[in-house]
């Protein structure tokens, strides 16, 4: 049931609007005065506020004032004085609507709707943004995880380009995303480019963009990652992988901040900064004549090693407890218990497959077991099932 919050100093009005609201099944609360509204707001959670505008001791855009500041709840005012100046007024310092007396009830309710409807909005996002965040968290304790968080923490406000190198599976792209996060970017788009998975003559459209008739698929104009990472930051992934004639045409945009799109001729400024990322031993590329060696040192201003799993197994313990709670809750099961041996057993494995690998397997046991994980449960369905 939504509860809302009615401050007007005019009795009538209070017990018009309970009785409009509580006969539309909302839970109503009363404050006779702007002072009472603020603290009721201070110390309670509203769906929607309804405050009058011409109060004593406090004015309804007092309240407003403090409202905005107090909590995120639509505040919709109200005023038999009002002119369209109070209204413009009302909306500026963050009101979600304005009414005028004497209240029209149709109006009142749709208003009351559309702020529910907002409030709905901003509680469904706060959510999101938390799975979200716990889908990035930097999870462990182990002194090459917090020497790797202490690297991000100095790096990431800078502009310098970043090469995170490791096996598949050890978290690069958590770094990156890390990274961005912590820059001074992080309200500007992150685009992630996995360039072992787009064929070697695409990878220059996807990049980089195309003019419309440039080849024969190309029925529009398209912008490329750097233009829609402009401002933010382009995560180049599997860095390893991109053909030398891609090279050349990213070392050029990172020498010029400037690309031009594929069939085109105009240079389009780009503001980006580079994150990039690989499980190969570029070095070893650059000898083998697959790499351009001017790019790798272009890209690899702070260099970022990610440790496998098997080198931070005090950590596997954490990581276990976090994948275990974040599928629990996120399937509606109960939190389950993990037994010492049965964490000993984890650790124990060799994780080829890394921090990926660990997920996958938590997960396996979370669906298959009961409430108690035990070791015979980890050496039985810690491998592929087979049959």
């Amino acid at each position: 049931m939504a509860k809302i919050l009615v401050i007007d100093d005019e009795r009538s009005i209070r017990n018009t609007l309970r009785d409009i609201l509580e006969y539309e099944k909302f839970k109503v609360s009363e404050a006779e005065n702007g002072l009472i509204g603020v603290d009721l707001i201070r110390n309670n959670k509203y769906d929607v506020i309804l405050c009058d505008i011409k109060m004593p001791e406090m004015d309804g855009l007092e309240v407003l004032e403090k409202a905005i500041i107090l909590t995120e709840t639509p505040v919709i005012m109200i005023s038999g004085h009002g002119t369209i100046e109070t209204a413009v007024e009302a909306i500026k310092k963050g009101a979600f609507d304005y009414i005028a007396k004497p209240i029209d009830l149709n109006r009142l309710l749709i208003t009351i709707r559309n702020a529910l409807d907002k409030s709905n909005l901003i509680s469904e996002t706060k959510k999101l943004k938390r799975q979200v965040s716990q889908t990035y968290d930097m999870i462990g304790e182990s002194d090459a995880l917090e020497n790797i968080k202490d690297l991000i923490e100095r790096v990431a406000p800078t502009n310098a380009r970043v090469l995170i190198t490791g096996e598949n599976g050890t978290g690069k792209e958590l770094v990156a995303r890390w990274l961005h996060e912590k820059s001074n970017r992080a309200h500007a788009p992150f685009i992630e480019v996995n360039c072992a998975a787009i064929p070697s003559e695409l990878i220059e459209s996807q990049l980089f963009g195309h003019e419309k008739g440039s080849f024969t698929s190309a029925i529009k104009q398209r912008k490329g990652d750097f233009e829609q990472a402009n401002g933010g930051t382009l995560f180049l992934d599997e860095i390893g992988d991109m053909s030398l004639s891609a090279q050349a045409k990213v070392l050029r945009a990172l020498q010029e901040n400037k690309i031009t799109r594929v069939g085109g001729e105009k240079e389009i400024s780009v503001d980006v900064r580079i994150i990039a990322a690989t499980n190969k031993n570029l070095k070893e590329e650059i000898e083998k004549e697959r790499f351009r060696e001017d790019l790798y040192h272009r890209l690899s201003v702070i260099l970022i090693q990610v440790p496998p799993l098997r080198e931070r197994k005090e950590d596997i313990p954490l990581l276990v407890n976090h994948f275990m709670n974040q599928f629990c809750e996120k399937n509606g099961k109960p939190q389950m218990e993990i037994e010492e041996d049965a964490i000993l057993a984890l650790q124990e494995m060799p994780w080829t497959g890394n921090i990926r690998e660990l997920h996958n397997v938590t997960e396996r046991l979370a669906i298959l077991c009961d409430h108690t994980i035990t070791k015979e449960d980890v050496l039985k369905y810690a491998q592929p099932l087979i049959g």
